[in-house]
C-alpha cells in the first residue's frame, strides 16, 4: 500500500470508529440529582441531624468536663507543687495524666472512627439513603437511565441541564411531593 491509501484507511477507520462510538453514547441516557436538595426536603433527614447535633453536644460537654479537671487538677498541682514532696508529686502527676487519658479515652469512643457519634449517623443515616437509593434506582429503570451523578457532590460536573434534574421526581416517588 502506498503511504496517501494507508493514510486515507487510517482515517476512515477512525472516523468509522467515533461514529460508532457517537452513537453508542447517544444511546445512553443520563440524569443529574442533587441530593442536598433532596435531603432537606425529607423530614426524617432533618430530624436526624437534629438528634445527632443533640447527642454530639451531651458528649462533648462530657468530654469538656474531664478535660477541666485534668486542668485544674494541674492548676492546683502548679500551686502546690513546692509544699508536696516526692511521693506526693508523683501521685498526683499520676492523676492528672489518669484524668487526661479518660478525656482522650471518652472522646475516641464517641467521635473516634468507630465511635459511638458515627455508630448513631449510621443507624439513622442509612434507611435514609437506602430510600433514596431505591427510588433513584426505581426511576432509573422506568426511564432507562443508564447513570445518574448527584449534582452536589465535588465530581466535577460544571454544568448540567435542568432538563435532566430528577431531584423533585425522587422526592415525589418518596412520597414529599413538591
Amino acid at each position: 500500500m502506498t503511504r496517501s491509501k494507508e493514510g486515507f484507511m487510517r482515517r476512515l477507520v477512525l472516523v468509522c470508529l467515533f461514529a460508532a462510538c457517537s452513537l453508542n453514547m447517544s444511546a445512553q441516557k443520563f440524569a443529574l440529582v442533587d441530593m442536598e436538595y433532596i435531603l432537606k426536603n425529607i423530614p426524617a433527614y432533618e430530624r436526624a441531624n437534629e438528634q445527632l447535633n443533640q447527642v454530639s453536644k451531651k458528649w462533648q460537654a462530657e468530654v469538656e468536663a474531664i478535660s477541666t479537671e485534668a486542668q485544674t487538677m494541674y492548676k492546683n498541682y502548679q500551686n502546690e507543687v513546692v509544699f508536696l514532696s516526692q511521693e506526693q508529686k508523683k501521685a498526683r502527676q499520676d492523676a492528672i495524666m489518669e484524668k487526661e487519658k479518660a478525656a482522650a479515652d471518652l472522646k475516641k469512643k464517641y467521635f473516634g472512627p468507630d465511635g459511638e457519634l458515627f455508630k448513631k449517623r449510621t443507624s439513622l443515616m442509612t434507611p435514609i439513603q437506602e430510600e433514596i437509593y431505591n427510588a433513584v434506582k426505581d426511576i432509573a429503570d422506568l426511564r432507562g437511565y443508564q447513570l445518574i451523578l448527584d449534582r452536589a457532590s465535588d465530581s466535577g460536573i460544571i454544568f448540567g441541564s435542568p432538563k435532566i434534574d430528577i431531584s423533585n421526581e425522587v422526592l415525589q416517588k418518596l412520597g414529599y411531593a413538591n
